[in-house]
């Protein structure tokens, strides 16, 4: 893999150029974080750790949890300074047997990659540990996520993130996807919970776990894996079946995220129709309303590859379902209310040039619409996006996000108790309909609204 060179995150402006429960909480049972981390199941393996992490971190407390693995915070001792999360990867369980059936393929492809990236706004990976047949993967540790500071700005009531913060919020992101995807890689799995901010305010694209190459494929990347990135934040082009893909899903995901950012609520925020036991993937047909609701329609007059998509013909049919249900086709042949939807935002966060929340202006509008563009071949890249008005017209931009700003976010929540269950309401997680999330770290709590 060639890798760019990574601009300098140092401080300063920048420049354009530059899990579930264990089986343990079924009997009800709490352990400690400790014997949790200690818990690998030990079945008299022959193999012998060269490398022991409990002699290069002690551990502070646990995380999250999800689909392959737990979290936790440590700190390194014996000559390793610093703060780390340790991912660990858990192995399949049958009761109290324990059933070795190897790595899962996103785990394989999450260590493969986080060993070769290298950038400031890409998390960080320090090492990789096997031992007593689990894997620890050791990150960075950062104290924030950006689902954590939109719910920050949530409570006790909704107070707008200033404009100065999201345009350096996004410019960092934007940096770290340009890595990504000049290195032929695809994220396939941006949202808040994933974007990770240190406590000197420097974005990192975290959680490379649906990440995956996308150079010249074996196969299309439909055939590997039909379901991806979080309902939220899944370009129309992926919600229609498409079977090749490119990074500009990362780069509608990016729109939503920036929609977010201005309104602290998901903007389409649908409802996701599961697989049936036959693992057919079901038209999202909620979620694409919630998506033509501000959008409009998508038109093959604008997105020509649009009559070729395989789910063309629920789109049809949902489209005439909406025109029967609407007096004399209104709603049907309503064009786009972004526009409508962005002045709203702007007005219900006091969003103006004039105070100190600052304003994104029209030039924000004109990047977001760009975004969340519904033709993939005409949806702005990563490279188009850092030359956009919206970041070159506005002065310096800072390498740290918190930069002037006046609100004292909290830090991660670490507890002593491995079977917490306060994180289920979080979006992301299976109590709240949507897959199960193998963080590394998340917010402590997000309300619903």
């Amino acid at each position: 893999m060639s890798l760019t060179n990574p601009p300098s995150s140092a401080g300063g402006p920048l420049t354009t150029s530059s899990l579930r429960p264990t089986a343990a909480s079924n009997l009800n049972l709490k352990r400690t974080v400790q014997a949790a981390f200690d818990d690998s199941g030990r079945s008299g393996s022959g193999y012998t750790s060269k490398v022991h992490v409990r002699e290069r971190y002690h551990i502070v407390g646990f995380i999250s949890s999800g689909t392959y693995g737990r979290v936790y915070k440590a700190i390194g001792k014996n000559g390793k300074k610093g703060e780390f999360a340790i991912k660990k990867f858990k192995p399949d369980k049958e009761g109290e047997l324990i059933q070795y059936t190897g790595l899962s393929q996103s785990a394989i492809r999450e260590m493969a990659l986080c060993s070769e990236l290298n950038h400031p706004n890409v998390v960080g990976l320090e090492e990789i540990i096997l031992e007593d047949k689990c894997i620890f993967m050791v990150f960075e540790y950062t104290e924030h996520d950006l689902l954590q500071i939109i719910h920050h700005h949530t409570q006790p009531q909704r107070h707008a993130i200033p404009a100065k913060m999201v345009r350096s919020i996004l410019f960092q992101l934007l940096n770290g996807l340009l890595y990504l995807h000049t290195n032929w890689v695809l994220h396939r799995d941006l949202k808040p919970a994933n974007i990770l901010v240190t406590s000197a305010g420097a974005i990192r694209v975290g959680d490379l776990g649906l990440a995956r190459l996308f150079y010249k494929p074996l196969n299309s990347l439909f055939a590997g894996d039909k379901v991806v990135v979080t309902i939220w934040y899944r370009a129309p082009e992926l919600l229609l079946g498409s079977r090749h893909y490119t990074p500009a899903v990362d780069m509608w995901a990016l729109g939503c995220i920036f929609a977010e950012l201005l309104s602290l609520r998901p903007i389409f925020k649908g409802e996701e129709a599961k697989m049936d036991s036959k693992k057919t993937v079901p038209f999202q047909r909620n979620q694409m309303m919630k998506i033509v609701e501000i959008l409009g329609f998508p038109r093959q007059e604008t997105w020509p590859g649009l009559g070729a998509m395989p789910e063309y013909n629920q789109l049809q049919s949902m489209m005439q379902s909406m025109k029967m249900s609407s007096r004399g086709g209104m709603h049907y042949n309503k064009p786009s209310s972004l526009d409508t939807w962005y002045n709203q935002c702007l007005k219900n966060g006091g969003y103006s040039s004039s105070n100190n929340t600052g304003s994104p202006g029209a030039e924000g509008f004109d990047l977001l619409s760009r975004l969340l563009e519904y033709d993939p071949t005409k949806r702005i890249t990563a490279e188009e996006a850092l030359d956009h008005p919206y970041f070159t017209n506005g002065g310096p931009i800072s390498a740290n996000c918190f930069e002037g700003c006046e609100n004292k976010y909290p830090t991660r929540r670490v507890t002593q108790d491995d079977n917490d269950l306060r994180n289920g309401s979080l979006p992301g997680t299976k109590r709240s309909g949507l897959p199960d999330d193998s963080l590394l770290g998340r917010a402590a709590k997000r309300l619903k609204e």
